[in-house]
């Protein structure tokens, strides 16, 4: 059932939420637009140009490791792509990536017309690619980051690497951090008091928790990771000690720190990939997903649990066996709410009716691989297993599984899924099934082989490599699988730019979902809903044929809310309506903001105090101004509804 709110309003009052609501033309709009979708659209084109210049990264690091002893590359320029590689593919990658569905998707799977703080949310998008653009003005300088993704001390001190390159690294993880610190802010506030009158909890779709959970955990682990790189930076440039031990510094201060941030995102990296093919999925087999509020628990229960094993990177650095057992306990129980998934999802398969199309593949795909690298990394939990795999590429294995394999494929399913959407095409099916067959091949035959010649003893983290070892032959394998997985990312993006101007026109619901997005134009307008929709189940759109009560949903009658840039504000576990919000127009201020703090970073870097200076009262400046309080009468009124 496709329902088009475009039909259930006169013609005039689109015409006039669409002049509210409608982002200016002409550059001026393009720099100062608020509006989720365009921003949304942003996070994903950048995220994906940064997934291709990994890409490429990895694959000049397959060329140099293809077979023992070759010297492609210099071992200082193999750390150093090693390095930018790690960074790029898990800081600028993976999270903004699911942060662009999340900006796009989450107004619309709500029900509002936008997003709780829409200047923060294109302030958080312009810290991103600034912070970006930061951490690679260290290539032409000769001075990336080359002490790996994890950065460990005291191997980055400045008594062994005296050049910028940490510092590059520590500044541009702390720029990189206030992005993700607003963005998560305003997805919690956004999911709190932005949704259609009716949604409560229970009627959430798993992307929203999903993204909720690791919004929350971002906003408790991202503080450690900026901490652990401002005292790095201070011990390097100002001769503090926090991680010296000549001056009573401890250095494994720095994996403490780091790890308690590193788990916990590991899992704000998969939560909402998992919340995609929980909410896609079904679609393609007919019928809702099995254990529904299973797997909400299981979503949650797996971030809290991540905040309490980040010690199982840290087996081999001598700490006390309690500590040992207690972490490595915690690193098995925290299999199970994985495991509800798991079994949720193929239960969903295995009593629908499986629509085999390009989304449903990559989605089914996906479950695989979080089984394999799941199993790897339940392994590792086993502290004598760990102390002999911690070191070798049995670990690069399981890492490129779950960080890779476990978001990619739900990325380029959700692509699919969301591209008729959001550009109003369809994307080719054909082509995308041989993405598809592409990818996963490839995949496999890169990553798969890894867990075998890390039980051979292969070391990672070496530029090169003996023929000794007896395992230049699964190398070259591995680099061919590679170059064949990137020849699916090729495929996945000529697929995009074709159909973007020749895809078959999609209409409203193109795959006959039942979540709210779909009950809307594509592309939706800039206003998303003519009415505010008042929500009665999690399926929306699949009532009649689910007939699970006989509550309805309202999806073309509500508030109209035409006086200005507006959405209802509800109470946060029933989502009852109790007060209008004024949203804010078009706006310069996330940009200025953001260019005042990469004046004050850039400033940090070279140890200029006059730049600092000018940077920090800028951008206190802009804050200020943004920050000024306005009518009250304008910025709120009483719901009336009706």
């Amino acid at each position: 059932m496709a329902i088009d709110l475009a039909q259930s309003v006169p013609e005039n009052e689109r015409r006039k939420l669409l002049n509210i609501w409608e982002t200016a033309p002409g550059l001026y709009g393009w720099l100062a637009t608020v509006d989720h979708k365009q921003i949304g659209v942003r996070y994903l084109c950048t995220a994906f140009f940064f997934l291709i210049v990994g890409g490429v990264e990895a694959l000049t690091m397959r060329i140099q490791l293809a077979q023992p002893g070759l010297k492609v590359l210099s071992p200082e320029a193999y750390n150093q792509l090693f390095s930018m590689h790690g960074v790029t593919m898990i800081f600028l990658y993976a999270l903004p990536m699911l942060s662009g569905f999340s900006n796009y998707l989450w107004p619309l799977l709500l029900g509002s017309r936008d997003m709780a703080f829409p200047r923060l949310n294109a302030l958080s998008y312009w810290v991103y690619l600034f912070a970006g653009i930061f951490l690679y003005i260290s290539f032409p300088l000769g001075q990336a980051p080359n002490g790996g993704w994890f950065n460990y001390v005291p191997n980055t001190a400045l008594k062994y690497d005296p050049g910028i390159n940490i510092d590059i690294y520590s500044l541009g993880l702390i720029f990189l951090g206030i992005s993700t610190v607003v963005g998560s802010a305003n997805f919690v506030v956004t999911l709190l008091r932005c949704r259609a009158p009716g949604m409560s909890v229970n009627r959430l779709p798993i992307l929203v928790w999903g993204t909720l959970t690791a919004s929350v955990a971002n906003l408790l682990a991202v503080p450690a990771v900026s901490l652990a790189c401002f005292l790095l930076w201070m011990d390097r440039r100002y001769g503090t000690h926090f991680y010296e031990i000549s001056g009573g510094g401890q250095p494994l201060l720095w994996q403490h720190l780091f790890w308690v941030f590193g788990h916990p995102w590991v899992y704000a990296l998969v939560l909402p990939g998992m919340g995609i093919v929980s909410d896609a999925l079904p679609v393609f087999c007919r019928r809702p997903l099995v254990g529904y509020t299973l797997v909400a628990i299981a979503t949650v229960s797996t971030m809290i649990l991540g905040f309490g094993v980040w010690v199982h990177h840290m087996f081999a650095t001598g700490l006390p066996v309690v500590a040992l057992s207690f972490f490595s306990a915690a690193s098995f129980v925290i299999a199970l709410p994985s495991a509800i998934a798991v079994f949720a999802w193929i239960a969903t398969i295995w009593t629908g009716r499986p629509q085999f199309t390009t989304p449903f593949l990559f989605f089914a795909a996906f479950v695989l691989l979080f089984v394999i690298g799941g199993v790897s990394g339940f392994m590792t939990a086993s502290v004598a297993l760990d102390w002999q795999l911690t070191d070798t590429y049995f670990i690069v294995a399981h890492l490129h599984y779950v960080l890779l394999g476990i978001n990619v494929f739900p990325v380029v399913g959700g692509i699919h899924y969301w591209f008729p959407k959001i550009t109003g095409r369809m994307m080719d099916e054909r082509l995308g099934k041989w993405t598809f067959w592409t990818m996963f091949v490839g995949f496999n035959l890169a990553f798969f082989p890894m867990h075998l010649i890390g039980l051979m003893g292969m070391p990672r983290r070496v530029y090169t490599y003996s023929d000794d070892l007896g395992v230049g032959g699964y190398n070259l394998v591995i680099s061919l699988g590679a170059f064949i997985f990137a020849a699916g990312m090729l495929l996945l993006l000529i697929n995009i730019v074709r159909s973007r101007t020749q895809g078959a026109i999609a209409g409203a619901n193109p795959w006959d979902a039942s979540t709210l997005e779909w009950s809307v134009s594509s592309p939706p307008p800039p206003y998303n809903f003519a009415v505010i929709p008042v929500i009665a189940s999690r399926h929306p759109l699949w009532e009649d044929r689910l007939d699970e009560t006989a509550e309805r949903s309202t999806i073309h009658g509500g508030l109209v809310l035409d006086q200005g840039k507006e959405t209802v504000g509800i109470t946060v576990l029933d989502a009852e309506p109790d007060v209008i919000l004024k949203m804010p127009g078009d706006s310069l201020l996330p940009l200025q903001a953001a260019l005042g703090m990469t004046a004050t970073f850039c400033g940090m870097l070279l140890i200029n105090y006059w730049v600092i200076g000018a940077g920090a009262v800028w951008t206190a400046l802009v804050l200020l101004f943004w920050l000024a309080p306005r009518d009250h009468a304008d910025t709120e009124r009483a719901a009336v509804y009706g």
